[in-house]
C-alpha cells in the first residue's frame, strides 16, 4: 500500500521546468487524492449503504451494515492505514455519537425504521460509526496532508467551545437552541486559526473558520445521499425522501468542530508528554 502511494506521489512530483499552470493541476490533483484516501472509511460506509439497499442477503440491513464497519476498520488498522491512537480516537467518536443517537431518537428527531437484532433503544449499533467516519477522515487527512496549525487557541477556550456545542445538541430539547451565541463565542476563539497543510514541498493555509464550514457542508451533502439510501430518516422523510434541511449544515459544522478540537487537543497533549518525557532523559 505505502510503495503504491509512493509511485502515484511521484507521479506528481513538481519539476522546475514546469509551467505554473501545469504545476497548479498538478497540486489540485494530488489534494484531491491525498483528500480521496482520507475519505476511505466514509466511501465504504456509503457504497454498503448503496448496495444493501438494492441486495437482499438474508441478514438485517442494519446488522450487515455494523459487520461491514467493523471488517473495514480491522482492515485499516492491519494494513497501517490508521494506526493506534486513531483507532482509540475513532472509538471515542464513535461512543460520542452513539450518546447523541439515542438523544435525537428518543427524542423524535429521526428515527431507524428498519428491523435490526443490533438495536439499543431505536438505534442500530452501527449508527456510530458515521460520526466515527467523521473522526476518521480527520486522522487521515491529518497524516496525509501534514496538517498543522497556526494560532491554536488556548486549551480552556477549546474545550470550553467544544463541550458547550456538544451539551447543546441535548439541552436545547429542554431550554433555548443556544447555538447562535455559541457560534459567536468560536468566531471570536478561532479568528486568527489557520491550518497549514502540505502539498510535495509547498506550505498553504486556509482559515479554520472556513475549513469547519466547507467539511460541514460536504458532510451534509453526504447526509443527503444516506437519508436517499435509507440509512435513516427525518420526521419529513417518512412519506417520501426529501432533501435535508439546510440547517443541518450548521448542525454538522459544529459537530466538525467538536470533532478537530477533540484530535487537536489528543495531539498536543501527546506532544507534551512527549517532550517531558525528552526532558527528563537529556537530565
Amino acid at each position: 500500500m505505502k510503495q503504491l502511494h509512493q509511485a502515484i506521489e511521484n507521479q506528481f512530483a513538481l519539476h522546475g521546468s514546469e509551467t505554473k499552470f501545469v504545476s497548479f493541476v498538478k497540486q489540485f490533483v494530488w489534494f484531491g487524492y491525498l483528500q480521496a484516501v482520507s475519505c476511505i472509511f466514509p466511501v465504504l460506509i456509503f457504497i454498503s449503504l448503496a448496495l444493501s439497499s438494492a441486495l437482499h442477503l438474508g441478514i438485517p440491513r442494519y446488522d450487515l451494515l455494523l459487520i461491514v464497519c467493523i471488517i473495514a476498520q480491522v482492515i485499516m488498522y492491519k494494513t497501517g492505514l490508521e494506526t493506534r491512537d486513531e483507532v482509540l480516537v475513532i472509538t471515542l467518536f464513535h461512543l460520542l455519537g452513539l450518546v447523541m443517537e439515542l438523544h435525537k431518537v428518543h427524542r423524535g428527531s429521526w428515527s431507524y425504521p428498519e428491523h435490526a437484532y443490533t438495536k439499543v433503544i431505536g438505534v442500530p449499533l452501527y449508527a456510530g460509526f458515521m460520526y466515527a467516519s467523521v473522526g476518521s477522515y480527520i486522522c487521515q487527512a491529518g497524516r496525509n496532508l501534514k496538517l498543522d496549525t497556526v494560532y491554536w487557541p488556548n486549551s480552556i477556550y477549546t474545550i470550553g467551545v467544544g463541550a458547550a456545542i456538544y451539551l447543546n445538541f441535548f439541552t436545547n430539547a429542554f431550554i433555548a437552541d443556544l447555538r447562535l451565541y455559541i457560534a459567536l463565542v468560536l468566531i471570536a476563539v478561532f479568528w486568527r486559526t489557520r491550518f497549514s497543510f502540505r502539498l510535495h514541498q509547498k506550505i498553504y493555509y486556509i482559515s479554520a473558520l472556513l475549513s469547519f464550514t466547507i467539511i460541514g457542508f460536504f458532510i451534509w451533502l453526504a447526509e443527503n445521499i444516506a437519508t436517499f439510501f435509507g440509512a435513516w430518516k427525518y420526521a419529513y422523510q417518512h412519506k417520501g425522501w426529501q432533501i435535508v434541511t439546510w440547517h443541518k449544515i450548521t448542525s454538522w459544522s459544529l459537530m466538525v468542530i467538536v470533532s478537530i478540537i477533540i484530535v487537536g487537543e489528543l495531539k498536543r497533549l501527546k506532544e507534551k508528554r512527549s517532550d517531558q518525557s525528552t526532558s527528563k532523559l537529556q537530565e
